[in-house]
């Protein structure tokens, strides 16, 4: 039976440029995949026709011999070099990527060059260390350069050799039929070399494990959740690549005094009911030391006294920023038999006609006490 003709079999006009070459047969390879159409012959025989036709057109010359002299051109050529490492096998590749969900090419050319890992490492602050600043010293374990084969993994004197399974590539070519795929050489495991004679004291890995001590400066102003990066400190890179980088995670323990909440702090201060109803001036603790707090007369337990600036300087800039104080209204205990006998002669005088006034918010709720009963 007469062949088809290649670029009919491809849907594509004589003129076609490479780039539209390969978008056709990526299309028309994907419907017929056997794969795609399980136990359909005919599928299976355009499969064959459209890889066929591709090897065929995605070689210069022979295009330009199929082209002049048709099918009597390439007769004996098409399919006899296999899947070669022209754009036959690389679009194949992308194709049989598609189909499956993963890219069988992938690594190809894959550099044996790899960065370090990055590590990480939690530090825990005193609020003051995190709102003034400080430099910390800390240990870590870390993978560092072999010092003896600087490196290479290879004893000194000597150097990793060309793999001789894969040229150099770290990729090799397996073909069953028509199908060609490519993976890992099993020789060098990707990287493209072999150590014959391996360093003793890295054992061919080229990076050793110890501890190194680093001096961090920590910024004023840093909260919890606040990530610190420092390059290139942390693991080797394999071959050469690049070291990887060092994240220093804060946290800020709780406070014995002091809460905080992003650029503010807040602390609660105990007042005597004395210095509640007549007013009074506390000495207050800041982080930078005490300040006078003015208690006006009559002041009500949990009111909030703003001190301005006596709180954080954000770390990314901006202003400073206050100290809240909440007063907490403290009752007296262990009373004297005079100072009780003075608490009932003042209580009764609160008792008379007018006591209200002196008990605004007792006397409000009381009335929505009874309001609440009467309306149930």
């Amino acid at each position: 039976m007469a062949k088809r003709d290649y670029y009919e079999i491809l849907g594509v006009s004589r003129d076609v440029s490479e780039k539209d070459l390969k978008k056709a047969y990526r299309r028309m390879a994907m419907k017929y995949h056997p794969d795609r159409n399980p136990g359909d012959k005919d599928a299976e025989e355009h499969f064959k026709e459209v890889n066929e036709a591709f090897e065929v057109l995605s070689d210069s010359q022979k295009r330009a011999a199929y082209d002049q002299f048709g099918h009597a051109g390439v007769d004996g050529q098409a399919g006899a070099g296999g899947f070669g490492a022209g754009s036959f096998s690389d679009v194949f590749g992308d194709i049989f990527g598609d189909i499956f969900g993963t890219a069988a090419g992938a690594g190809r050319g894959r550099s044996s060059v790899q960065r370090g890992a990055d590590l990480r490492y939690s530090m825990d602050l005193e609020l003051e260390e995190a709102v003034k600043g400080v430099e910390k010293k800390i240990r870590i374990p870390t993978q560092v350069e072999c010092r003896t084969c600087d490196g290479s993994g290879a004893r000194k004197g000597s150097s990793p050799e060309t793999c001789s399974t894969c040229g150099g590539v770290g990729q090799v070519r397996m073909q069953q039929g028509f199908f060609s795929v490519q993976q890992t050489c099993p020789a060098c495991h990707g990287t493209g070399k072999v150590i014959k004679d391996p360093c003793r004291d890295c054992h061919g890995e080229g990076r050793t494990e110890e501890y190194k001590t680093l001096s961090i400066k920590i910024p004023a102003g840093v909260d919890t959740g606040d990530r610190i990066r420092l390059a290139g400190e942390g693991e080797a890179g394999l071959n050469g690549g690049p070291a990887g980088d060092l994240y220093v995670q804060v946290s800020v323990r709780e406070h014995k005094i002091f809460q905080r909440d992003g650029k503010h702090l807040y602390c609660e201060v105990p007042i005597t009911i004395c210095d509640a109803v007549l007013g009074g001036e506390l000495e207050v603790p800041t982080l930078d030391g005490k300040v006078k707090l003015k208690i006006p007369p009559e002041t009500q337990t949990g009111k909030l006294f703003r001190v301005r600036g006596k709180g954080v300087a954000p770390v990314r800039g901006g202003a400073q920023g206050d100290l809240l104080c909440r007063v907490i209204i403290e009752t007296p205990v262990s009373l004297t038999k005079r100072q009780r006998e003075l608490f009932e002669e003042l209580q009764a005088t609160f008792e008379g006609e007018g006591g209200h006034k002196q008990s605004p918010r007792k006397t409000s709720w009381f009335e929505g006490v009874k309001n609440f009963f009467e309306n149930m």
